[in-house]
């Protein structure tokens, strides 16, 4: 069976969007993963399908009623055996590690909240995880939901080209990604790093693990801190610490 994406949303039509095009686009066609959509509004209620309602204890905007996100996500077969994963910028940051999990089961059930969000005691009830791609406020959890199934679609089996694209990517190791180059060999003045035209592959992947850690200390810190964390607990244990460490 395909891997399988059930979005429930209020704009149905936004799915598969981009993800119908390229690598994604070809995998769906392919059927090597299908995306449905559960249109919110169908479940609401009263002669204008209401899914909102002013928030308790006052405030601005409205709030997605848990009566309606229930009925919508009990219409999602083999719910209950799916992460239920939710879009909202109060949610734990979305990591490659989650990414992977995802993609080792069967597939994924996203909620895509609008207005002021989703009142909680549905996402308590069904245990619903809460993630968000970013420290920022989308107009809805659509957007969110595309990015969270681009990082999925391509780890599938038979998406990429070649499955070394994803294990040397950035995070898959705890560290950024090396810088890449190409042709011409000069450019505008710029050259090429001589040790990527040495053929020496020792070399190759020393210099590349020294720019990834180099990458990650200086931009990502809370990465570097866990990476640095990870190495000292291996060389605590005895742990192979063959690769190379530059503070």
């Amino acid at each position: 069976m395909s891997w399988k994406a059930t979005v429930v949303t209020l704009f149905p039509e936004m799915f598969p969007g981009p993800l119908g095009q390229s690598l994604a686009g070809r995998a769906l066609e392919k059927d090597l993963w299908n995306c449905e959509t559960k249109d919110m509004r169908s479940f609401g209620l009263g002669r204008h399908n209401a899914v909102d309602d002013t928030p308790f204890g006052g405030g601005a905007g409205m709030v997605m009623r848990p009566d309606v996100v229930d009925a919508a996500l009990a219409s999602v077969d083999h719910a209950e055996s799916l992460p239920v994963i939710y879009l909202t910028p109060r949610g734990r940051p979305l990591a490659q590690a989650d990414v992977r999990r995802y993609v080792a089961g069967p597939g994924v059930v996203l909620l895509c909240g609008r207005y002021e969000g989703v009142d909680e005691r549905v996402l308590q009830a069904r245990a619903v995880e809460q993630v968000s791609i970013g420290d920022y406020i989308l107009s809805g959890g659509e957007l969110a939901a595309l990015v969270l199934l681009d990082a999925c679609v391509r780890l599938l089996p038979g998406v990429m080209g070649s499955a070394e694209s994803g294990e040397e990517e950035s995070f898959s190791g705890g560290l950024l990604e090396y810088p890449h180059y190409t042709r011409p060999a000069e450019w505008q003045g710029r050259v090429v790093p001589e040790v990527l035209l040495s053929g020496n592959h020792a070399a190759i992947a020393a210099w590349r693990r020294e720019q990834s850690e180099m990458a990650t200390r200086e931009r990502r810190p809370d990465l570097w801190a866990a990476y640095d964390a990870h190495l000292n607990r291996n060389m605590v244990a005895g742990g192979d610490l063959s690769t190379s460490r530059r503070h």
